[in-house]
């Protein structure tokens, strides 16, 4: 073990297992000294609860005074990692006045002093090949907090997939857990993986932990070019947070002779994968249940070399917490052929319905469908019913004939894109906007992919980025109402092309007619199921035109909402336009010429939202300029009863992960993750003017 002195508190570093692994540690007088539990609120899970929440209590940031709140200290993550990361997406915990984050290229973890930013330690693990060759780079989404009452760990994911337990007072690895404090995630799958560098599986969601269980999921590099369809599958294992044994998995491909195999025809369970756990897992701790939002299986936009409705893809699966034993299932999607793949925590809420109490588990989608299950039965609180959808013919390509639509509550976002979605500002764009479409399949949300043409270059679509994606919702659990985040604006046009001889042994995979086909991954992370969408080509002879009129996005506003959903009724209480109106849009001549347009929202997949005692906050995730203030992005309060926006404070950067809060030493923080664009990651801490 090699020791080094790099920082001021009596750092100590050592380097662990085969690869080289950094954690600066200053003991336990640096935490110690921040810990403690006077006016204290926490924040210790992912999602503020095991449930999914994203709920606080607190209430003295409140309508009155959010308008006032001034940045506290900030945290910028440069020097956790070997060059600036530009897509920070770490939600933090709080607990007894210490922040634990992860941040940075090399995703290291952090502990702060909850007051004043001060760093207490740090861990990073140097990875190597095996990092580079991840499908899942940069900070991820977070880390997970456990205790027994004496012992205190911090447990993450690496950018390789290992499962490291730290100790939260120290940042030093805990020597009971796995090997040297790490469990390597790519053994004991219960498949092979073949090189462990290489071997392709990673993770960016916290793990849950629940009492002694830690479970956690997988993602992969999908992506909209896959080089393979038998690639690896999305298992969910559990593992003892003492020791890092694994305690059970959960085969979200089935293997022979399980439940679902025979829903895979042509045995085509075996020489399939992804159908990933990525986003967060919730769980019920009462009912000893587990759930699990699965995603879609290989490829994206293509199943013909996976016919039938393939469970466990695009389900909801209800596990026991000791066991991974399947308790109940539903299918939100059958042969999933649009990356609508499950990206939203499923949110456990106690509600009333028709008088009665009821304990239900409500899901938002990129469908703009908010799907709601009693969540000890599986059985839909209101109808699901199975209708009938068109029909596709692409060759080799199994479709089903019906999906499940829920009657309630409403669709809360755009599903699908037809005539009546295109913009509409004035009569000339009305006709631009349909002549610009005549070379694209319009339609509902599960309209059916085509082939490239040059006649119909492919379909006009919200699937991949629309709806809500991973930062999920949010809910008050004293009026069972939640709060949704939805991309309105986020569209592309997908047509499917064989690729080119050793690029994929896929059939069909995305292109556009004339244009050669490309390995395509998402920004800054390697392709993945929930990447980004490609965006359409611009420019090029042969290629389609760019998806806008005179400048303008081609579907009409809002292009980002957030809705009010009261799960109690199945209704929607309320509905605004998040975010400034862009000023690309606010100031077109025709808008201008107009008189202006109402606030319009904006356009991203990127924000979700916190509710606190009498609030609804969300950043924005664009900078605009307005005539009473500089360039730049605001944090926005909405009152959680009416959706009226009862203040906003400016951020220098945009919001790219979701905003928490909590207490210490009787002061209320908001703490939100920022960057994207030329601006690096870094995490604001907001709080009310201290008095003098």
């Amino acid at each position: 073990m090699k020791i080094i002195s790099t920082l001021p508190l009596s750092v100590a570093a050592a380097l662990m297992l085969t690869t080289s692994a950094l954690a600066q540690t200053p003991g336990k007088e640096g935490v110690a000294a921040a810990r403690t539990t006077n006016g204290v609120a926490n924040w210790t899970t992912y999602n503020a609860d095991l449930k999914g929440s994203r709920y606080s209590p607190l209430d003295q940031i409140n309508p009155d005074n959010f308008k006032d709140l001034e940045i506290a200290w900030r945290f910028k993550t440069d020097i956790l990692g070997s060059r600036p990361e530009y897509k920070l997406e770490s939600t933090p915990l709080a607990v007894d006045g210490v922040i634990y984050t992860t941040g940075g290229t090399r995703r290291a973890v952090v502990a702060l002093n909850g007051a004043t930013g001060e760093l207490l330690w740090q861990y990073a693990m140097h990875e190597g090949k095996r990092s580079a060759e991840s499908p899942r780079a940069l900070s991820g989404r977070g880390l997970s907090y456990w205790t027994d009452g004496t012992r205190r760990r911090i447990l993450y994911v690496t950018i390789g997939y290992r499962l490291v337990s730290l100790d939260a007072d120290t940042g030093r690895p805990d020597p009971d857990f796995g090997t040297n404090g790490v469990v390597d995630l790519k053994t004991d799958f219960d498949q092979d993986l073949g090189d462990l560098d290489t071997g392709e599986v990673g993770v960016h969601s916290a793990p849950a932990v629940s009492g002694n269980t830690i479970i956690i999921g997988a993602a992969f590099r999908e992506g909209f070019t896959p080089k393979t369809h038998n690639n690896t599958k999305g298992y969910v294992r559990a593992f003892d947070v003492r020791t890092g044994k694994r305690m059970w998995t959960f085969h979200t491909v089935p293997k022979k002779g399980e439940f679902g195999y025979e829903t895979w025809l042509n045995n085509s369970a075996d020489v399939n994968g992804n159908t990933g756990v990525w986003t967060q897992v919730s769980v019920d701790e009462d009912l000893g249940l587990a759930y699990l939002a699965v995603e879609s299986p290989t490829s994206d936009f293509f199943g013909g070399k996976r016919p039938g409705p393939n469970l466990f893809g695009n389900s909801l699966v209800a596990v026991d917490l000791k066991t991974g034993e399947r308790r109940w299932h539903f299918q939100l999607i059958h042969h999933e052929i649009w990356d609508l793949d499950n990206s939203s925590a499923p949110l456990l809420m106690d509600v009333t319905v028709d008088g009665k109490p009821r304990k239900v588990v409500g899901l938002p989608s990129k469908q703009g469908f908010f799907y709601v299950f009693d969540r000890a039965t599986g059985v839909p609180v209101w109808p699901i019913k199975e209708t009938k959808v068109a029909k596709g013919n692409v060759p080799g390509e199994w479709y089903s004939p019906t999906q499940p639509i829920p009657s309630k509550p409403p669709v809360y976002a755009r599903n699908g894109v037809e005539e009546k979605d295109l913009i509409d500002f004035t009569p000339d764009m009305k006709k631009k906007a349909l002549e610009l479409t005549s070379n694209y399949v319009l339609g509902p949300v599960y309209t059916p992919p085509i082939v490239s043409t040059p006649e119909k270059f492919g379909v006009i679509n919200n699937w991949a980025q629309g709806g809500t994606n991973w930062p999920g919702g949010s809910f008050d659990p004293e009026t069972g109402i939640a709060y949704v985040y939805a991309c309105g604006a986020c569209i592309s046009s997908t047509g499917l092309l064989p690729p080119p001889a050793g690029l994929s042994d896929i059939p069909l995979v995305v292109g556009v007619a004339g244009q050669p086909v490309v390995m395509i991954k998402g920004p800054g992370e390697g392709a993945g199921a929930d990447s980004p969408a490609p965006s359409t080509p611009v420019g090029a002879s042969s290629g389609p035109p760019r998806l806008a009129v005179d400048g303008l996005p081609l579907v009409k506003p809002p292009y980002g909402t957030i809705s009010a959903i009261d799960v109690n009724n199945g209704t929607i209480k309320w509905q605004v336009a998040h975010g400034e109106t862009p000023d690309f849009v606010r100031n077109h001549p025709v808008i201008k010429a107009m008189g202006g347009i109402p606030r319009t929202g904006q356009s991203t997949y990127q924000i979700g939202t916190l509710v606190t005692k009498g609030l609804v906050i969300a950043g924005e995730n664009q900078f605009t300029r307005t005539e009473d203030r500089p360039r730049g992005a605001m944090l926005r309060a909405y009152d959680k009863q009416s959706g009226k926006e009862v203040g906003a404070v400016f951020m220098p950067s945009t919001q790219s992960g979701s905003p928490m809060t909590y207490m210490v030493n009787g002061k209320q923080y908001i703490i939100v993750p920022t960057s994207g664009g030329n601006a690096s990651g870094e995490f604001l801490a907001y709080a009310l003017p201290s008095k003098r």
